[in-house]
């Protein structure tokens, strides 16, 4: 069977992070969106994993799902061609800052693991390393290295990913804190990474640009930290459903198991570009060079973006959303459609119309083409991708725009 699944997410005890990321908000936003497995996130954090505990039961090996008496109030508000089973892996993500090679190192990886018991392992001695109640995702004085080395002896079955892989400030092959390759972070752990997380601002086609990562499965999560940002990056699996069963979608380079991912355009991830957020500044690799890495408002160095890295690295290693109207449109669009991935994928296009109108028609059918205009993200700021022209609204300007 194939199915999406999007395992980085952040739990309500991260910073900056919805109240309302609990597992009942979870299991209502997957099915509306029609993702079949998400992470739970930040199983490191004490209150969170007692939550877990008490709030999910287990379903297929390595997999949970919310107790049926939990799942029942929720279920009767999913309109019926929504609604399916929805289960959950325990994930987390974790912030390593240290110092290797005479630098600062702030890498974030993620780790899935197939058991409360597992999880339990490695956070007993996670736990006398540094404070796991501060947030959800911690920050540990712990190399990556030596983070990976705890899972592979607390928890070998689990599956270490490095996260969003490329952003500037905390990531493996960040520009202002990272490394070069997986090697030089990793050491002779590095053949155990079999995987890593793209990120909201690059994509696939972005690092196969790199010869290093040949071999290397290429994940794409939402990082969602209010529940209806699940799925704004997501994968698509197929096989069996278990944990067993993703790991081994992810690990084996089988495209037969993996088909693939569902993509954020990266041009509107926050750091795709080169920038100076404080002077509005968005540069491209091209023109960030030819200004040696500076504002030409300032003077100060720019933040290099993803864009600029992949090519860096590349080059040096020789390879009105939430108003009652909109809110009861997108409802009635489902109830008739089918979840959103449905919609958004595979919905023709003539019945996208007759239920939604001409302009929400237009724009999915360019958003399926490709054909949008983009502003790309910089420093921290989100690009916008605009699917509709100024033209396009005054013809048609009774429609709303529902995603």
């Amino acid at each position: 069977m194939s199915f999406i699944a999007d395992l980085h997410i952040h739990s309500r005890y991260s910073r900056a992070v919805s109240k309302d990321m609990v597992p009942e908000s979870l299991y209502r936003w997957a099915q509306l969106k029609g993702i079949t497995v998400v992470g739970t996130g930040d199983f490191t954090h004490p209150a969170w994993f007692a939550e877990l505990q008490e709030k999910l039961e287990p379903a297929e090996p390595g997999l949970y799902r919310l107790k049926p008496e939990l799942a029942a109030p929720v279920d009767a508000g999913i309109p019926e061609s929504c609604r399916a089973d929805v289960r959950f892996m325990l994930t987390s993500e974790i912030s390593s800052i240290y110092k290797r090679h005479e630098r600062t190192r702030k890498v974030h990886n993620l780790i899935f693991a197939p058991s409360f018991s597992a999880v339990a392992n490695m956070t007993d001695k996670l736990a006398r390393i540094g404070n796991l109640h501060s947030d959800g995702r911690p920050i540990l004085g712990l190399d990556s290295e030596e983070l990976l080395r705890i899972m592979l002896e607390r928890a070998p079955e689990a599956l270490f990913v490095p996260a969003h892989a490329w952003t500037p400030h905390f990531s493996v092959f960040g520009a202002n804190s990272g490394f070069d390759s997986l090697e030089e972070c990793f050491g002779d752990l590095s053949p155990h990474i079999h995987v890593i997380e793209t990120g909201l601002s690059s994509d696939p086609p972005m690092n196969w640009r790199l010869s290093q990562l040949d071999g290397i499965t290429l994940i794409s999560n939402s990082d969602a930290h209010s529940p209806g940002k699940l799925g704004r990056e997501a994968n698509v699996l197929n096989g069996d459903l278990s944990f067993t069963g993703i790991k081994t979608a992810f690990t084996s380079g089988d495209p037969a198991l993996f088909l693939g991912t569902i993509e954020f355009f990266p041009e509107e991830g926050k750091y795709h570009y080169d920038g100076h957020r404080n002077c509005q500044v968005r540069l491209s690799p091209e023109e960030a060079r030819t200004r040696d890495n500076t504002c030409p408002e300032c003077g100060k160095p720019v933040t290099r973006g993803v864009m600029h890295r992949v090519e860096l690295i590349a080059e040096v290693r020789g390879a009105g959303v939430n108003t009652k109207g909109v809110t009861e449109a997108y409802r009635q669009l489902l109830a008739n459609l089918g979840h959103e991935f449905e919609i958004l994928m595979h919905v023709p296009i003539a019945d996208i119309e007759e239920n939604g109108g001409r302009l929400l028609a237009i724009a999915i059918q360019r958003m399926r083409e490709g054909n949008v205009t983009i502003a790309p993200g910089y420093d921290g700021e989100y690009g916008t991708v605009c699917l509709l022209s100024q033209e396009d609204r005054q013809s048609h300007s009774s429609q709303t725009s529902l995603f």
